[in-house]
């Protein structure tokens, strides 16, 4: 009778953050398995979409399928529909009837915020604007964005301190959050993004620490050839979060990610006081695009219980 008890009490224990989707997970099933990926940086990615599934339908599948309670939406999938009020109008309606919370837009293929030629930086940041204004129309926190730029470290900085902290302050006008994933790059150094998000000093400024993001520096051949330590990372990058990305890719028979100690991260996610929504991202190819997204989702519950 103990033991039952115990096992009813476990299930029961309320966590100590929320559980997003992130629509990443479900790329393949929207674009299908042979995706061009060098179209993915065209003018419309949303054009290649050849999938199984209708995007417009992301927050039923996601309540149904997943039972998770928040969405994050990515660009790509919707790229001209930014503007588009009635589609807009009808995603918003199928998170309200399913009750799930639009919680970000993680926008791509707009431009680099960090571009050292002042007027492409300038066209970069105005055309984050309409994605700004559809955060909000959605009822999201943020758009998550990239810092990203070509030159030396310590020039794309400052041109992602310009560019970040002009989008901000658009973003604070409209009450929405600019925040920057770890992205590859400069950005998947932890010191950098930090470095930047103090000189930026915006409150509408923050970051979004993905887990497995912490790649530097890659190439076609070896592939990662300068790896940042994760958990150093996500240390720096915690005090400025306004969103938190778990990234998985496989998993060994119990259960645990196999490049990041679920555990330790988000320990750390809670020793920084978070307790917002965390964001599953599967990008895995071992399971299907929904066994990895479930099988992530157990595991946040496993060790989010275990913290809590």
């Amino acid at each position: 009778r103990r033991q039952r008890q115990m096992c009813i009490r476990d299930r029961d224990v309320p966590l100590f953050f929320s559980i997003s989707l992130a629509q990443w997970s479900l790329h393949k099933a929207y674009f299908g398995e042979n995706i061009n990926w060098q179209a993915l940086g065209s003018d419309d990615p949303s054009a290649i979409l050849q999938g199984d599934i209708d995007p417009i339908d992301f927050a039923v599948l996601a309540r149904n399928e997943f039972d998770v309670s928040g969405v994050e939406y990515v660009n790509t999938f919707y790229f001209d529909k930014a503007e588009d009020t009635s589609y807009l109008n009808e995603l918003k309606q199928r998170a309200s009837d399913h009750d799930v919370e639009s919680v970000l837009i993680m926008c791509d293929a707009l431009g680099n915020l960090g571009d050292l030629d002042e007027s492409a930086r300038i066209t970069a940041v105005e055309n984050h604007y309409k994605w700004v204004n559809a955060a909000k129309y959605l009822g999201c926190h943020s758009i998550r964005v990239n810092a990203a730029g070509n030159g030396t470290a310590q020039e794309v900085a400052d041109a992602a301190v310009d560019g970040l902290g002009r989008l901000a302050e658009y973003g604070a006008g409209e009450g929405i959050n600019i925040i920057v994933e770890n992205h590859g790059g400069y950005s998947s150094n932890g010191e950098w993004l930090t470095g930047v998000m103090a000189q930026v000093n915006n409150e509408f400024c923050g970051t979004l620490p993905d887990f497995g993001n912490f790649c530097v520096e890659w190439n076609p051949e070896e592939g990662c050839t300068n790896m940042y330590d994760r958990y150093k990372g996500l240390e720096e990058l915690m005090p400025y979060a306004k969103g938190v990305s778990a990234k998985s890719h496989e998993f060994d028979a119990n259960g645990n990610e196999t490049a990041s100690d679920y555990a330790r991260m988000m320990k750390i996610v809670k020793d920084a006081g978070y307790k917002g929504f965390v964001g599953i991202e599967y990008e895995g190819s071992e399971l299907t695009e929904f066994e990895g997204i479930r099988a992530t989702k157990e595991l946040l519950e496993k060790v989010g219980k275990e913290l809590s």
